[in-house]
């Protein structure tokens, strides 16, 4: 039981670190296109910055899991 626990903790932490780096990324990318004014806050374009890092970083995260076997 307690190793069911343990996995299920790595796993709800492997999980809100990538939620973390998904996030800081899409900012960084996000930062600079509306200071540029490429595109307005709450515009779609910002959606799509948003929604194109969440599925590269899903991609990652998944190879990556793969990889060190949690």
């Amino acid at each position: 039981m307690e190793e069911k626990n343990s996995k299920s903790l790595k796993i709800f932490l492997y999980v809100s670190v990538w939620v973390i780096i998904w996030g800081s990324v899409a900012s960084l990318i996000d930062f600079p296109l509306l200071k540029n004014n490429f595109y307005k806050e709450g515009d779609l374009y910002q959606y799509l910055t948003f929604s194109i890092t969440a599925f590269f970083s899903i991609i990652s995260a998944k190879f990556i899991y793969k990889k060190i076997k949690l």
